[in-house]
């Protein structure tokens, strides 16, 4: 109830000094628990308690029944795996997915699948166009009754920066809080290892990325080019990268992103101290190497993007909506303990 309504709702009731000082003092503690409520009733005059009643019964049914839209119900948590994993791989995303819902009882989990199979899934995380990618997963949230409220997301690894882009392009339904587990939000520059480290596809990822990550078809055909950073060959990149270049308002400031990224209650990111996959690890951190140079680095605030806040996170980071954790551990690899202290209490 607002105050407008509060306020006509205190004038439609016939009440002396005392029924107004116990009808006021109602709404202060209609929000407490039954044991505290009860021992204000209590001290209320019973006569009081009586008008009281009978002038606002109405009213006050109204105020203790639920209310559609106004409730402590959690929302709904869509999650996007990493490179090389899968929505529902019971070793990791089920895994995860399991743990939440035993964290918190009746939260819906949404985890993204990329594709028709789980196969097509795993695939697409290293073969699809990710603008495509991020095109699908709006499509299909916009879609979803149980999110048209705001829902949470969660990414891991390469899943945290394409989240990012869905909330930069698709404001509707509302992504409420996002964080980036281990994502890659200034790209990389180098791939010491990835998922599936004896498969065939990660030294031929490899060799494309080193030999011409900014040719059209590589870039059209394989993801991880699309977030390669190359801090050698700047301008390449900033012609050339088909995705990550555009969402960091590498080439134009788009006032839509920032926009968009600013309706963020909270952005977290997670960092993983002895990541061995994500090179330069500060880019978990919207961090990243210096240009010109492949050796130095610069944290967020050192950088361009945040100096002239091209994309709105000096002033997200002045509201307090920017969290920056760390963990222990390589890619990826947190124990349960960890996660439930330190993320769950995003979720509720």
């Amino acid at each position: 109830i607002n105050a407008a309504n509060l306020y006509s709702a205190q004038q439609a009731v016939p009440y002396d000094l005392e029924i107004g000082g116990c009808f006021s003092r109602f709404f202060l503690v209609a929000s407490m628990s039954c044991d505290k409520l009860w021992r204000f009733l209590k001290r209320c005059k019973m006569t009081t308690l009586f008008r009281l009643l009978l002038g606002a019964g109405p009213l006050l049914l109204l105020v203790l029944s639920p209310v559609h839209g106004f409730n402590n119900a959690t929302l709904p948590l869509v999650l996007w795996h990493g490179m090389g994993d899968s929505c529902c791989n019971p070793l990791s995303m089920g895994s995860i997915k399991k743990m939440i819902e035993e964290a918190i009882p009746g939260i819906d989990v949404l985890s993204l699948m990329i594709g028709k199979t789980v196969i097509q899934d795993t695939e697409n995380g290293f073969f699809m166009d990710v603008n495509e990618q991020v095109s699908m997963v709006c499509s299909q949230l916009a879609q979803d009754p149980k999110l048209k409220d705001g829902y949470n997301a969660m990414g891991f690894s390469q899943g945290g920066q394409f989240l990012r882009a869905v909330a930069q392009r698709c404001p509707s339904p509302p992504m409420k809080t996002l964080i980036s587990v281990g994502g890659q939000q200034q790209g990389v520059y180098g791939l010491p290892k990835c998922p599936g480290e004896s498969s065939h596809i990660c030294d031929w990822i490899r060799k494309k990325l080193n030999s011409g990550a900014y040719t059209d078809i590589v870039q059209k055909h394989l993801v991880q080019a699309q977030y390669w950073h190359d801090p050698l060959n700047d301008d390449l990149y900033k012609k050339h990268s088909l995705f990550l270049a555009d969402i960091n308002q590498e080439r134009v400031v788009n006032e839509t992103y920032k926009k968009n990224l600013q309706l963020l209650h909270k952005f977290v990111m997670v960092k993983f101290l002895q990541d061995s996959v994500v090179d330069p690890v500060d880019t978990e951190w919207f961090g990243f190497l210096k240009t010109g140079q492949a050796n130095e680095t610069e944290t967020l605030q050192e950088s361009v993007l945040y100096k002239e806040d091209r994309l709105g996170l000096a002033a997200m980071e002045a509201a307090g909506k920017l969290d920056f954790l760390a963990t222990e551990g390589d890619h990826l690899q947190f124990t349960d303990e960890w996660f439930n202290a330190k993320l769950v209490p995003y979720l509720h």
